[in-house]
Order: C-alpha cells, then sequence, then structure tokens
C-alpha cells in the first residue's frame, strides 16, 4: 500500500460534526457527530493506527438529537461539547450542553471497525448551557490556552461566555454580547484567537466578520461585505498575530490581517461550490486545509503570508564565505501554491481538521457519512523539516 493512500470509514448516518480530540497529543483521534432523524445519534471515537494504516473505533450514543457542532477540551481528554437539536413544543431548537465520554474511552480503543457496535456506551451529561433567553446555539468555543474552565457559545445573535466549574458539571454565565444591526442578524460561526492572552474572538455574521474583546465584550475590528455571500468559517493563524482564515459561499479563502480589514491579504479561488471550513495547520502554518461542497478538499502552501515566508532561517555560519556571492546568499520568498486536491468524497465536505497529535495528518467528514483521513505529501513534508 502507499504511504500516502487515504483510509477511508464510512458511518451509517449523515454527519457533519468533526473534532480532532484536542488533550490528546499522543494518539490520533477524532470524534465524529451524526444527523439522523429517525434513531439515536451517535459519537464515533476514531482512532487512526498510522503504524499499520488502519481505523480502529468505539461508538457512543447521543440520546439527545442530530449533532451540528462539536468541540473538545483543550485539557481534559474525556469532556467535550456537542450543539444538537431538539423538537419542544413543535419548534426544532439548537441547544448545547457538556459531557464526559467513559472513562475507558479517554484514551482510545482498539475495536476494528467491523466489530458490533450494538452495545453503544452512553455519555454522561455534565451540564447543559442554558440558552432559554438567548435562541439556538450554532458553536461551543473552547478557549485556547486556558485550563479548560472558559468557554464562549454562540448563539442566533449573542455571545456568551462560561465558567466551566466543579470539574465541569456547572456553567457559570460571565458575559454576553448582542451583535445589533439591521435585518436578521445570526452569527454563522466563530474562533477563538490563540493570541493576545486569548481575549479576542472572531464571529461570522451573514457577509461580515468581526472581532470582539472578551474583557470588555466591544467590537475591536469589523471586516463589512468580507465575502459576497455568506461566511462560513473562521481561523486564525496559531503562529502569526493579527492573520485570520475565512471562507464562504462565494467560493472563495480569504486570508486576513485584522489591522487593516480593508483588503484581504491574499484570496484563494480554486473551490467551485461553497467552502464550509478552513483550518491552519497548527506546527507548519503555511499549510491550509479547505473543504467545499464541490466534494473536494484542497491543501495550499501559503508560504508567503506564514510565519517563515522564507524558509527555516540560516544561520551566517552556516553561509559560504565568498563575500562576493552575498546577493546570492539573499533568500527570496518562496511562491504559494496548490499542493493537492483530494477527491476521495462524494458529497459536499462540511468539515475539515487537522490532528492534534501528528501534524502530518487530517481527516474529512462529508454529509454521507464518510470520513477519510490523508496525509501530507511525504515530499512536501521533507521539504518542510529539511
Amino acid at each position: 500500500m502507499e504511504d500516502d493512500a487515504p483510509v477511508i470509514y464510512g458511518l451509517e448516518f449523515q454527519a457533519r460534526a468533526l473534532t480532532p480530540q484536542t488533550a490528546e497529543t499522543d494518539a490520533v483521534r477524532f470524534l465524529v457527530g451524526t444527523q439522523s432523524l429517525k434513531y439515536d445519534n451517535q459519537i464515533h471515537i476514531i482512532d487512526f493506527d498510522d503504524e499499520n494504516n488502519i481505523i480502529n473505533k468505539n461508538v457512543l450514543l447521543h440520546q439527545v438529537g442530530e449533532i451540528w457542532h462539536m468541540s473538545t477540551s483543550p485539557t481534559d481528554k474525556g469532556v467535550l461539547a456537542t450543539c444538537y437539536n431538539k423538537t419542544s413544543d413543535s419548534k426544532v431548537l439548537t441547544c448545547a450542553a457538556i459531557w464526559r465520554m467513559p472513562k475507558e474511552l479517554e484514551s482510545g480503543s482498539h475495536e476494528s471497525p467491523d466489530d458490533s457496535s450494538s452495545n453503544p456506551q452512553t455519555l454522561e451529561l455534565l451540564c447543559h448551557l442554558d440558552n432559554t433567553t438567548y435562541g439556538n446555539m450554532s458553536c461551543v468555543l473552547w478557549e485556547p490556552m486556558g485550563n479548560g474552565t472558559k468557554i464562549a457559545s454562540l448563539t442566533d445573535n449573542y455571545i456568551l461566555l462560561w465558567d466551566l466549574q466543579e470539574s465541569s458539571s456547572k456553567a457559570v454565565l460571565l458575559s454576553s454580547t448582542t451583535l445589533k444591526g439591521k435585518g436578521q442578524l445570526k452569527f454563522t460561526s466563530g474562533c477563538w484567537s490563540p493570541h493576545h492572552n486569548c481575549t479576542q474572538l472572531a464571529t461570522a455574521n451573514d457577509t461580515a466578520i468581526r472581532g470582539w474583546d472578551t474583557r470588555t465584550t466591544c467590537q475591536v475590528y469589523c471586516i463589512e461585505n468580507a465575502h459576497g455571500q455568506l461566511v462560513r468559517d473562521l481561523d486564525f493563524n496559531p503562529n502569526k498575530q493579527y492573520y485570520l482564515a475565512s471562507c464562504g459561499d462565494d467560493c472563495k479563502v480569504k486570508f486576513w490581517d485584522t489591522r487593516n480589514v480593508h483588503e484581504p491579504v491574499k484570496t484563494l479561488e480554486e473551490h467551485s461550490h461553497w467552502v464550509w471550513s478552513v483550518r491552519y495547520n497548527h506546527s507548519h502554518d503555511q499549510l491550509v486545509l479547505t473543504a467545499s461542497s464541490d466534494s473536494r478538499v484542497i491543501l495550499s502552501n501559503m508560504v508567503s503570508i506564514s510565519s517563515e515566508p522564507f524558509g527555516h532561517l540560516v544561520d551566517d555560519d552556516d553561509l559560504s564565505d565568498h563575500e562576493d556571492n552575498h546577493n546570492e546568499d539573499k533568500k527570496e520568498p518562496l511562491q504559494d501554491s496548490i499542493i493537492a486536491t483530494y477527491e476521495e468524497h462524494e458529497d459536499s465536505v462540511y468539515a475539515v481538521e487537522w490532528s492534534s497529535a501528528d501534524p502530518w495528518l487530517f481527516a474529512s467528514l462529508s454529509y454521507d457519512g464518510r470520513l477519510v483521513i490523508n496525509r501530507v505529501p511525504r515530499a512536501l513534508k521533507y521539504s518542510i523539516l529539511l
């Protein structure tokens, strides 16, 4: 088998929620949440055995409803948040809750995909995020560098900051911020910045991107008409302050410097339909993944706007002693390029995520329940490392 060959796992239900197990930095583990209207929904814990190129899995029941968004604690392997639909008085509400998985599953499983999942285990409910006065929940965002007790949730038009107390069994609302403006304002997604001591959030609503200071709950910047149509997803560059990626229904991926919001720093137009997800690699921020309802995942090398635009820095001692060659030693910025297009999906790809444990592995999920695990091409990996 080729080393770079994808590994495919099929769920029996439709799915759109995918997250890495953020606190797990040794094993490659992803969680997938299903969307079934007829049957109990599930969370599949997917362990990828890189050495043998196989997937092991466990299944947890999520009986409260179909999962629209999922995220995991940055510090506790067993804790996760879901946003899910439930029906109340013939209305559909999207709620959010914090859960704990069974202790023995926190560090992975050793079942094979063929093993029966006829006895799935259930999640332990730790607490609900009360949204009775705030409307539908769209996502739960964990403070990236914190101790796992601070989270933000986005509802239709509120940003809610919570403090998780008593081992996440209690959520205390710290502040709420309202999105003001004309028309039906609704948050579609958000991202917590890992910079500035985690005091900034970015949110998307309609075609706009807004930055917020979590200490004052005030808006700090606004990119009006960031995209020609709805903004679907955001991600901060983990290694370079102020840099933010966005994608949307105009088929574009844009890169912004939030200090100058009038023009994007760079725009990608490689997808032919809505772009649902954009993700920076945590270790090598020139690597950017995008997923779209054109059924494709694209890996781009955005080196010119990365934290290492000239490749690895060379020590003066390593340079040749020939002074007359000093002009040749000046490095030119490397060129941006599309590295690979992955076409293993046959349906809209709603999510793509890098592994928390291996910077060269990523997973993508399409609506038909197909999860694909892929690797960064080996040649590129070595060109970055060497």
